[in-house]
């Protein structure tokens, strides 16, 4: 009978033990989830600051000529305010770190010379139409919507003298083509 009495008491307790293990297990978890979960607020409420925290907003950039884009008979399709890379330092930067660019918009890169080109998407969030250009202002090679961040490198695959870079899926949009042109000009400075 004492054995029974004995064998009784601790299952009772060994019972009573594990279930204290388990409440407590169970509590210290809710805890660290509530904690993690108002972790985010406690810092937007700690901040004693009236402004609110400054958000990345890349490089912005000055569109000061335009880009006609020209269909074989040489009628206007569209055209953009581009941005004017042409000196090694701009056509190096490119549209690196630009992190937005309205649909109307692009960049030109003017070179000296004629030559196969190769550009590649590394530093760039934004994905692109890269459209080659030769010294007759005709488009001779278009990559459609490089992904962003790439650094693969997108070839012209013909000698090229100007590069015009818009946002991806604007060639498709509007339905340029290799064998088209286009024009370039200088915006009225007034």
């Amino acid at each position: 009978q004492l054995t029974l009495n004995l064998t009784h008491r601790i299952e009772y307790i060994s019972g009573h033990y594990v279930t204290m293990i388990f409440k407590h297990f169970y509590m210290f978890t809710f805890k660290r989830l509530l904690f993690i979960t108002l972790l985010p607020f406690l810092f937007v409420m700690c901040n004693d600051s009236d402004e609110p925290s400054p958000i990345p907003q890349g490089r912005t950039l000055d569109y000061v000529s335009t880009v006609h884009f020209l269909d074989i008979d040489g009628e206007v399709i569209t055209t953009i305010e581009a941005a004017i890379a042409d000196t090694d330092l701009k056509r190096s930067e490119g549209l690196m770190n630009v992190r937005n660019m309205p649909a109307d918009k692009g960049m030109i890169f003017l070179f000296d010379d004629e030559a196969p080109r190769s550009f590649w998407m590394a530093n760039t969030p934004l994905p692109l139409d890269i459209i080659f250009v030769d010294a007759n202002w005709e488009i001779i090679r278009i990559h459609q919507s490089a992904p962003a961040f790439t650094e693969r490198n997108f070839e012209s695959g013909a000698p090229a003298k100007y590069v015009v870079e818009v946002n991806g899926g604007f060639t498709m949009r509007h339905d340029i083509r290799e064998g088209m042109r286009i024009e370039f000009s200088m915006m009225d400075e007034g």
